[in-house]
């Protein structure tokens, strides 16, 4: 192999080093502002809070970022794409069966990967700024219009199917509401509800609407038909 060629490849592998560094510090910085939404609230939280967080020096946060601002807005857009893609992969394993899928809809929202305490702490303290910051209300609506319109056509298909005097869009609308107030039911009260009682308090809704679907056993809890 000639010289020029050995050192082509060097540099080609030199550059991706480069990329994934940049992007694994990305990552740590929007990790760290995650931990600090948990921690400080979003007024309270800093770049030289960040910093800290992820083990890095104020430079870095400036060098990727720029502003306190930008970090957020990459913080938020990362937690968006990060539950679109978690809810939309349950939503795939489910296959075609309207129940199915809304019981991996529901199940999928108190799963680990998007649930948990400091997770849900960032979802609150971006949903308080949301109403002033146009980017904030793009970010997070187009995630719940997404997720709402998959949910209403899962409940007209349940309402075909079983022949429920039900409006496919309220109870969409409704399932959609309890699982936020459940999320933040789990953020303030988390000594009291658990990811798994949060579930089981979802599944009786959807036993009361499709009740041909979702059945409560001789124990008390409910599950697909």
């Amino acid at each position: 192999m000639s010289d020029s060629i050995t050192a082509e490849r060097r540099a080609d592998g030199d550059r991706k080093g480069r990329k994934a560094s940049k992007e694994v510090r990305r990552q740590q910085l929007i990790d760290a502002t995650i931990d600090s939404l948990a921690r400080r609230g979003y007024a309270e939280t800093t770049l030289a809070d960040v910093a800290d967080g992820a083990g890095l020096s104020r430079g870095i946060v400036n060098f990727h970022f720029e502003s306190k601002e930008k970090l957020l807005v990459a913080t938020l857009q990362f937690m968006a794409e990060e539950y679109a893609a978690h809810w939309r992969g349950a939503l795939e394993k489910a296959g075609d069966d309207p129940a199915g899928q809304l019981w991996a809809l529901c199940a999928a929202d108190f799963d680990r990967a998007v649930c948990t305490k400091r997770k849900l702490a960032a979802w609150c303290a971006f949903w308080g700024e949301a109403k002033s910051r146009p980017t904030y209300q793009a970010l997070c609506g187009g995630r719940d219009q997404a997720y709402h319109d998959v949910m209403v056509d899962i409940c007209t298909r349940l309402k075909e199917h079983g022949h429920y005097p039900i409006d496919p869009q309220a109870s969409a609308l409704a399932i959609n509401a309890l699982l936020e107030g459940l999320w933040l039911r789990l953020m303030l009260a988390a000594d009291e509800v658990s990811r798994e009682t949060a579930f089981a308090a979802a599944a009786e809704l959807l036993a009361a609407l499709f009740p041909g679907h979702f059945v409560r056993g001789a124990d008390g809890t409910v599950s697909r038909a």
